[in-house]
């Protein structure tokens, strides 16, 4: 059984920083390319930061670009966000999402919330 747990959210002022962690189990996490993803109230969800499942490419959203950094330990099965100078239209749910195309295997964390306010 696949499993994406995310943490690492809270509630953090302006300008701070958080880092979010998703830990993977029950997959081959090296053959997974992965995705951080947030929805805010009201609002679609959208993909905010990308890696390759070697982590040799990353993109991100031009909303973020230069403040939120994704990076992955393959072989711990994990892969963070690190997120600073946070504003207050970061605050949404963060998603993880493993996906392999070769499969068609998508597969999705519960969600950790981030609260931007003062």
């Amino acid at each position: 059984q696949v499993q994406l747990v995310e943490s690492g959210g809270g509630l953090v002022q302006p300008g701070g920083s958080l880092r979010l962690s998703c830990a993977a189990s029950g997959l081959t996490f090296s053959n997974y390319a992965i995705g951080w993803y947030r929805q805010a109230p009201g609002k679609e969800r959208e993909l905010v930061a990308y890696s390759t499942s070697a982590g040799d490419m990353t993109d991100y959203a031009d909303s973020v670009k230069g403040r939120f950094t994704i990076s992955r330990e393959n072989n711990k099965n994990t892969v963070y966000l690190q997120m600073n100078s946070l504003k207050p239209e970061d605050t949404a749910v963060y998603y993880c999402n493993a996906y392999r195309a070769r499969f068609n295997h998508d597969y999705w964390g519960q969600g950790t919330q981030v609260i931007v306010s003062s």
